[in-house]
């Protein structure tokens, strides 16, 4: 029996402005990223999202981004690596907040946008990130793109670590996502998305956007619940898996 993780970003709207179908996508994950306020959500979404996921039996962890609201975390930041480990704990503290008062265990950490992809690729900005992350709690997972240098700082410092592949997204041939701006960036087929994340859960291999196979380590999959397919898509990933002999679990469990 193959396992595997299934997350996705969760409370990402922010004031009177509403993105996804958290209630919805949260019932059918194992693990949730919570934002926390600096690239999308605010305390009323944070908390109504902890709550949406403690009741659905979901476990929770910080997604930490850029303060970049405008952009939604997407656009680079120019930061040194003292500035992105305060980033990473202040966030982690606010969230925090919301955990200890309902007495949610905090499971994990998967950094957002520009500073996910910026730390796939710089292991001084990774390890910054990875140092915030164990001074505030080293039993807290690293959730980081497969082969990427987060990966890499998470080990370095005895933090555990969970491999993140991405159902919707093209890779390049050394194993990063392609730019969303260039074409075929995005995977729009369905069936083609499932068959790609299956194919890295079971053969952990997968087709980079030149057609090459380059190989790839699936801990957890993601999948984005902002879409307009997005619950359509989950439901049916999950059917896929359990015709495939692939158990969803939380990374927790996977330890």
């Amino acid at each position: 029996m193959y396992r595997v993780d299934l997350n996705s970003d969760l409370g990402e709207s922010f004031g009177r402005y509403t993105l996804g179908m958290d209630d919805r996508v949260i019932p059918l994950i194992s693990s949730a990223n919570v934002a926390c306020g600096y690239h999308a959500s605010d305390p009323v979404v944070m908390e109504k999202t902890l709550a949406l996921a403690e009741k659905a039996g979901v476990r929770v962890g910080a997604h930490p981004g850029f303060p970049d609201l405008m952009g939604f975390g997407r656009r680079n930041m120019n930061v040194t690596p003292e500035e992105a480990k305060a980033y990473v704990l202040y966030q982690l503290g606010a969230l925090y907040g919301f955990c200890r008062a309902r007495g949610v265990t905090m499971q994990h950490v998967k950094p957002h946008g520009a500073l996910y992809n910026m730390a796939a690729g710089d292991y001084d900005l990774a390890r910054a990130i990875c140092q915030g992350i164990r001074e505030f709690d080293r039993d807290l997972i690293v959730l980081a793109l497969s082969g990427g240098e987060l990966v890499r700082a998470a080990e370095d410092l005895g933090l555990p670590v969970a491999r993140e592949v991405f159902a919707d997204r093209a890779y390049e041939e050394d194993g990063t996502l392609v730019d969303r701006r260039k074409k075929g960036a995005m995977i729009t087929d369905e069936d083609e998305a499932i068959s790609r994340v299956v194919r890295m859960v079971k053969e952990k291999k997968v087709k980079a956007i030149t057609g090459k196979d380059i190989p790839i380590e699936a801990d957890s999959v993601c999948v984005h619940g902002d879409g307009e397919k997005a619950l359509a898509f989950v439901e049916k990933i999950r059917q896929v898996f359990a015709e495939e002999g692939i158990r969803i679990c939380s990374l927790q469990e996977m330890r």
